[in-house]
């Protein structure tokens, strides 16, 4: 059973009872993320997320760490474009504990200049693994070129030179603006008293501002599609691609017959991309599609990986791949086994409370409503061949496709 809530300070709660669970997750999911972010601060939510899990008034990073083992518990976050979460999981008597923890990290973090100068560096440490990635590289590096101008192209780390000038008061600004009840969604789900949790959720969360007292800065434009190419030569064995396509916003109507398309182009082992590349040509070990969808745009992605002498030849097979289901769109047979793959994802997917968790805040803070399993489920049943065909006919356009290229190009 749901329930949702509001506390005092505006803050949504969402509540999710499993009693034949002994664990709970509970998740703080704020709408700011690297799309909200300018040129001189990129990389500042990814820096506060960061910061709050090195030290408060009542915590240092210590006994943070410390207190959550004690209680058997994990704690973590993560920052995306477009939005940053603080969550945990443990057991069932353990969530009042977890709830006072992140509740004290979002209340009373202390961003000390000390620990602020040590986590730079955690950063810039970071910011080389990435670009020691080649598959990560690809993805951001063309993500960045095709919103070119616009914040959703910003790397969510930050550019280092970015990292080092953030300061404490950039941080508090920052944390002013979008840091607020209005911009929250509290998830909880799992075997806990409704009552006694909501109080302490209340006790813990109603201190935070429920509005910015400085007004936020984010550019209201929609971000434009750029159709780029990128090349950065490494010095390793592979040829890492990735190729985008303009796509969709995940609060499109059209979000169903994607993932349904998804699932025939190269979003699953018996997928196109997938059995005539690798299975049929032994071409690439790791071949696939995904979409990268936000509140505005979206793309479309392929991404390869293969030995450089392989390139013409497998970008010439993904083309026709994509003009091939663009052209004359997918079989029925297809159309039913992307179906009941997906419809088993999604099932099992909403087992566990961590699932749980994560889908109902991120639902809230996206679409303002929980979307119910079954509508879930009649979304992807209601897509046809004629969805896919006109969808593919739309967006499949390899002619407008831009394209990364990561590792050893001169080959």
């Amino acid at each position: 059973m749901t329930s949702i809530h509001k506390l005092s300070n505006g803050i949504t709660v969402v509540m999710e009872s499993m009693p034949y669970l002994k664990s709970a997750a509970f998740g703080v999911w704020i709408r700011v993320g690297s799309a909200n972010e300018d040129e001189d601060n990129n990389g500042i939510a990814h820096m506060i997320e960061h910061m709050m899990f090195k030290g408060t008034k009542n915590r240092s990073a210590k006994q943070i760490a410390d207190e959550m083992a004690r209680i058997g518990g994990n704690i973590n976050a993560f920052t995306s474009k477009e939005c940053t979460s603080y969550y945990a999981t443990t057991l069932s008597e353990h969530l009042p504990m977890a709830i006072k923890i992140i509740g004290d990290m979002l209340n009373n973090s202390l961003i000390e200049e000390e620990a602020l100068d040590k986590e730079k560096k955690v950063i810039l440490e970071e910011i080389d693994m990435y670009e020691d990635s080649p598959e990560d590289l690809a993805h951001e590096m063309l993500q960045k070129r095709i919103w070119n101008g616009h914040p959703l192209g910003y790397i969510i780390s930050g550019r280092k030179t970015n990292v080092k000038k953030i300061t404490r008061n950039m941080i508090l600004d920052f944390l002013d603006n979008y840091y607020t009840g209005e911009n929250m969604v509290i998830s909880i789900a799992g075997n806990f008293d409704k009552e006694e949790i909501l109080s302490i959720v209340e006790e813990e969360f109603n201190g935070i501002n429920p509005r910015s007292t400085r007004g936020t800065n984010d550019l209201m434009i929609k971000p434009i599609y750029h159709k780029v190419k990128y090349e950065k030569n490494m010095d390793i064995e592979q040829l890492h691609i990735n190729i985008a396509l303009d796509g969709i916003s995940y609060l499109s109507e059209e979000r169903f017959t994607l993932t349904v398309l998804n699932s025939v182009l190269g979003g699953s082992v018996n997928s196109r991309l997938f059995q005539k590349i690798r299975e049929d040509s032994g071409l690439t070990y790791s071949i696939y599609s995904y979409g990268s969808s936000y509140r505005d745009t979206g793309l479309i992605h392929i991404y390869a990986a293969m030995n450089p002498s392989q390139k013409d030849l497998v970008i010439k097979k993904i083309h026709t791949i994509v003009d091939d289901i663009s052209t004359k769109g997918i079989s029925k047979d297809e159309l039913s086994m992307a179906k009941e793959q997906i419809k088993t994802e999604i099932i099992m997917g909403s087992e566990g409370a961590r699932n749980r968790m994560n889908s109902n805040g991120k639902s809230m803070l996206n679409r303002g409503r929980l979307v119910p399993l079954e509508e879930l489920i009649d979304g992807i049943d209601r897509v046809s061949l004629d969805n896919v065909m006109e969808f593919s006919a739309k967006y499949l356009d390899i002619s407008s496709s831009s394209m990364s290229q990561v590792g050893n190009i001169c080959s």
